[in-house]
């Protein structure tokens, strides 16, 4: 496809990672969602720029030099029917107030994910709240593979059934050193029995959210997890469900859901939410 095309007087081009775009990127991605130490160029550079699975596809609006509207997928590795599979993560979208209600979500996410196809990657995954969820399934043809588990687990698992999973991240120490030096997270990484667990902090005192990857690491790892009460969330079928609780529905900020579409016959056309690993690591809430 050609780098640059237009649309209702607006220039739709590849996202890169000059300074001057992760500058732009971060006043939108600030005025849209309100000022985070996710949204500094130098966080943002991390994730576009520094990931070992590659840089940032995306598309970008621009009204001369304004950035109108942002949308994003980054690299992500996966395991998908047994087998290692490159494909990307849908993560950041914004839309300028004054360019609103011109479609440029749909046409951007289109743009991206056939850049991502002509470049090889075989599915588009993304974590989507209540809701962004509808204009995913009903624009731009994912799948709703189901909602997201959260709940607290007085004992966190320290090993796994030794079923087999439809997907699940494929974190190499390479991929899992880079996501534990995002500039915007603090986490703590332990051995935890046969597993390796990762745990970031909550905004609530002593909770801290936890993910948890089958086999060993090479990594320098604390001898144990922090204190305090772990929550998941996510999706994991490998674990026995005794002592899980819940969190009430009334309580969580707006259900998730996991969203599936491939680009490639290399996956599947559809996941099982039985059969699909997915935690905190393998989307970006912390």
């Amino acid at each position: 496809m050609t780098s640059e095309r237009t649309l209702g007087g607006l220039a739709l081009r590849p996202a890169g990672v000059t300074a001057a775009q992760l500058a732009a990127y971060a006043d939108l991605l600030g005025r849209v969602f309100g000022a985070s130490a996710r949204f500094t160029p130098q966080a943002i550079a991390w994730r576009y720029r520094d990931n070992p699975s590659g840089r940032v596809v995306g598309t970008d609006a621009w009204d001369g030099g304004r950035l109108a509207a942002h949308y994003v997928t980054c690299p992500t590795e996966a395991i998908v029917d047994g087998r290692p599979v490159k494909g990307l993560l849908s993560l950041n979208t914004a839309t300028d107030p004054d360019y609103q209600g011109r479609g440029l979500f749909t046409a951007l996410a289109e743009a991206s994910y056939e850049r991502g196809r002509a470049a090889g990657y075989a599915f588009v995954i993304g974590v989507a709240n209540a809701n962004s969820t509808p204009g995913f399934l009903r624009r731009l043809g994912f799948q709703h593979v189901g909602q997201l588990e959260a709940g607290l687990l007085p004992r966190p698992p320290r090993r796994f059934a030794a079923d087999a999973v439809q997907f699940q991240g494929d974190w190499r120490d390479e991929l899992l050193a880079w996501r534990l030096a995002n500039p915007a997270g603090r986490y703590v990484a332990a051995r935890h029995g046969e597993l390796t667990g990762v745990w970031a902090p909550t905004h609530l005192p002593l909770v801290n959210c936890g993910a948890f990857l089958p086999g060993g690491s090479e990594l320098p790892l604390r001898a144990q997890g922090p204190l305090g009460a772990t929550l998941f969330i996510g999706l994991e079928p490998r674990w026995r469900r005794g002592g899980f609780l819940p969190v009430p529905a009334r309580l969580r900020p707006s259900p998730l859901n996991l969203i599936w579409r491939p680009l490639s016959d290399r996956v599947p056309r559809e996941l099982r939410a039985d059969a699909a690993a997915l935690n905190f690591l393998d989307f970006d809430p912390y």
